[in-house]
């Protein structure tokens, strides 16, 4: 999830296991700044915008390295605090709202590594998008409710239910992309493409309109499915992948990175002499978050070039035009911009 939401889910986490032990501001502060650190990685610059991409959330958002990091940080804010007492409540409310970052980012669709040491595998649900007013709006209301309230206990229900009322989203989610998963599948049988490997991920902002992708070979299928469209059959349209790019590329380091990655869900063009490989998880047809050049074909004894982001060509006020649209049920085309 984005930065703030981040914050704010530590913020309320911190707000709800201090309770009135010490005052709200503080458990606010202490626990938005937990929720902010693990994204302190993309501060880091591993020399190469892949490699940027595949080593963003990992140690940072391992659970067992933050529980572990909750203990010196709980005995930091405490003594800062001088309440040295409480350390063991500071210890849970800030591991807390550690873990709860990779945990909410489990949701999204890019993926994290959350049990490293052990295995660098990203894993995503991919029920939430990266942005969703709604999850943090409840944050939101119900922290400035826990800091203004004159009545401290009303204060901490309000930010309380405002938890209770996120996590309710999170489950709507869930369950609103099994929903949309199986509708897919049905769709996808009804026209003979292929169920083996299919994608559904919410719309930008939303989980009112889905995004489903259906790996075909050489070929992919993007269909997009709103709520208001009450069970109708989804359409697709067909995409080329480009795989029969990849022979030279098996080797590649960049091409191994990418295809784990993004599942096998990622698309190939050419770029003059170069190969550009395009992760179809973020976005869509034809405009992706990321799309890398990963330069020619390797040779025997030459260095592995750097590769180069493709610019995110989009138009957001057609974009979201069509969006505003789309989530009515209006079965319009996208944009193919």
């Amino acid at each position: 999830m984005d930065s703030a939401t981040q914050i704010l889910l530590g913020a309320s986490v911190g707000v709800a296991v201090m309770g009135r032990r010490t005052a709200v501001w503080k458990s606010a502060l202490w626990g938005g700044v937990a929720g902010l650190l693990p994204d302190l990685d993309v501060l880091l610059d591993h020399g190469d915008p892949v490699l940027n991409m595949v080593r963003h959330r990992a140690e940072t958002h391992a659970l067992l390295l933050l529980t572990l990091f909750a203990i010196p940080f709980a005995w930091v804010v405490s003594r800062l605090n001088k309440q040295q007492d409480l350390f063991g409540w500071w210890f849970v409310a800030l591991g807390l709202a550690l873990v709860t970052h990779p945990l909410l980012d489990l949701l999204t669709i890019y993926g994290t590594q959350v049990f490293q040491p052990f295995t660098d595998e990203a894993y995503g649900l991919g029920s939430l998008f990266i942005v969703d007013p709604v999850y943090s709006l409840a944050l939101l209301l119900g922290l400035v409710a826990a800091l203004r309230a004159k009545v401290p206990a009303r204060g901490l229900r309000f930010n309380q239910w405002g938890l209770a009322f996120s996590t309710f989203y999170l489950a709507w989610s869930v369950a609103t992309q099994a929903w949309v998963t199986q509708h897919a599948r049905q769709s996808l049988q009804a026209l003979g493409l292929p169920t083996a490997q299919v994608l559904v991920t919410p719309a930008p902002l939303t989980t009112l309109l889905w995004r489903v992708v259906s790996i075909d070979g050489n070929q992919f299928h993007e269909g997009f499915y709103a709520l208001l469209d009450r069970g109708r059959p989804m359409r697709f349209d067909a995409f080329e992948r480009g795989i029969d790019l990849a022979q030279p590329y098996t080797e590649h380091p960049h091409m191994q990175r990418l295809a784990r990655f993004s599942d096998g869900f990622f698309k190939l063009h050419p770029n003059g002499g170069n190969l550009v490989v395009t992760d179809l998880r973020m976005g869509q047809e034809p405009n992706y978050v990321f799309s890398f050049d990963i330069g020619p074909p390797l040779e025997a004894g030459v260095v592995q070039p750097v590769a180069s982001q493709m610019p995110y060509g989009l138009d957001t006020g057609r974009a979201f035009a069509w969006l505003g649209q789309r989530l009515l049920g209006r079965e319009v085309q996208p944009p193919r911009f």
